[in-house]
This record gives structure tokens, sequence and C-alpha cells, in this order.
């Protein structure tokens, strides 16, 4: 795609519906990202996220896309331990989560894990700049790429990873200069969060997309929808429709065929007439 200048569309999904739902719009890329871990499963960040939560999103999520790209996202302490580990780990997610690839968080001291998960067959996308798994960690959630220095390491990371056989990078939180040198340097495609306009493509997370995360409300992010709005609503109305009476209706229920109904209502005098 890259090379005919198609833009990359990517979006999270962590379930069948939205998996489906982002196969049937034609997204070409859908990232289980550990993202889940927050908006999903509640923890506060997304470093708590473990492969098995991970791989139970990864299987309903490729049961419900059969043409979008699916990219497994590997959680904190996957792949850290060692390459044994790492490769393991990437090959759970193909295996048993039906992924066709696998994401990484880090720079250029992961290339060396990149290169023997790749050498085993299995797909790596790259990810620099901002490494929400990290974050706390180190300098917190902080645009990257502001500075020479900054700059300088970002492109070399980038080109590292593109050695060590990553097939795309995603570029977080990258100031836009630095995103455009780098989306330009390099053979294979970048996906942008938060990074500008000149990345190869776009990832945003799903449940910002559509305004279902009201925890967080990055500057990045344009909100397609106001799905939780919605759905307050919608609850809203339900149920004051059932303390109103006003659901269900007969057209929401069934009835007895009338000849049955008199069959059981002289059923039920027999036995209101003999007390049985």
């Amino acid at each position: 795609m890259k090379a005919n200048s198609q833009k990359i569309s990517a979006i999270t999904a962590y379930d069948y519906s939205f998996a489906k739902i982002a196969n049937d719009s034609e997204i070409d890329v859908i990232l289980v990202g550990d993202s889940g871990a927050m908006v999903m499963f509640g923890y506060e960040t997304t470093s708590p996220a473990t492969m098995e939560e991970m791989l139970l999103m990864s299987k309903a999520v490729s049961r419900g896309a059969t043409n979008s790209l699916l990219v497994g996202d590997m959680p904190f302490m996957s792949y850290h331990a060692s390459v044994d580990d790492a490769i393991r780990n990437a090959g759970r997610f193909i295996k048993e989560g039906g992924m066709q690839a696998v994401k990484i968080e880090g720079d250029r001291h992961l290339a060396k894990t990149i290169r023997a998960i790749t050498k085993a067959g299995i797909p790596v996308m790259g990810h620099i700049g901002l490494q929400p798994q990290m974050a706390q960690s180190w300098d917190g959630y902080k645009v990257h790429g502001s500075s020479y220095s900054s700059a300088k390491q970002l492109i070399e990371d980038a080109h590292e990873l593109e050695q060590a056989g990553a097939f795309c990078i995603v570029l977080e939180m990258i100031t836009e200069e630095v995103s455009k040198i780098i989306s330009e340097s390099l053979t294979i495609p970048t996906i942008g969060i938060g990074s500008g306009r000149y990345c190869d493509g776009q990832i945003i997370v799903l449940h910002d997309l559509l305004n279902l995360n009201d925890s967080l409300n990055p500057k990045f992010v344009k909100q397609y929808a106001d799905l939780k709005t919605q759905t307050q609503n919608a609850l809203s109305d339900y149920k004051d429709d059932i303390n109103t009476n006003n659901f269900p209706t007969s057209s929401h229920s069934w009835s007895m065929e009338s000849s049955e109904l008199k069959k059981l209502q002289k059923y039920l005098g027999l036995i209101k007439k003999n007390k049985l």
C-alpha cells in the first residue's frame, strides 16, 4: 500500500461484534490492543494485561474479522525476559488467538527480539515514540521528537526496526516533522497515532473514536460518534418504558391460538372447581 500511496486504515477491536463491524467497513488493519486492559477490563493502565486476557480478546476478534489484517498486541513482560519467551508468546497469538501478526513496543534494543520472531515466521509490527506499557516508568505521556536528540534517536530506531524485519511501525505521539522524515525514509509503512498527517496510515483506539471511553480525551482523537451518550439515552428510555408498561407490547409477544386458549381455560376451570 505504501508503494501506491494508498493510506492504511487501522483500528483497535477487542470483541467479535466490533471486529465484524470493522471488517465489514473494510478497515485494513485491526489491532487487538493491550488498551483492552483499560477499556474492557477496567485497569488504569495497559501494563496489567496478561497473555490470557489478550488471547481471549484475540480469539473473539478473529471470529469476527475475515478480511482485515489481524495484529495481536504483545502485553508487558511477554517479550522482555528472553527471546525464547518472546517467540513462544508471539506464536500463541498466531496459533491460539488467530492473529496474523504481532505488535511489540520498543526501540532499537528490541531489534534482536524482532529479528528472532520474524525469523520464526511471525510478522512483527514495531512501535516507537510513546510506549504506553512503559510510560509510567519512564517520562510519562509526552510528545516525542521535540528536540534534536530525541528526533535523531527516533529516526535511528525506526531504521533499526526495519532492518530487524518489522513489516510496519506504529509512530505514537511523535512530532509531525519527525514522523514525516521517518515515513519518507523507510521502505515499510508507518501507522500514526497522534503523529500527524504524513504517516502512511492512522490508528485510533475504537473507544476513543466512538466516545465510549470517558477516562481519556487525547488531543489527537477525532470523535466520529458519541455512542456513550446514545447508549445512555437508549438505556434510560428502555428503563422508562418498562416502568410505564410501554415495553413489551403485543407486537413484542406471542399469543396462543384461540382454540388452544379455550382448552387451557377449560382446564383451569376444572382445576378451580376441583381445587386440584
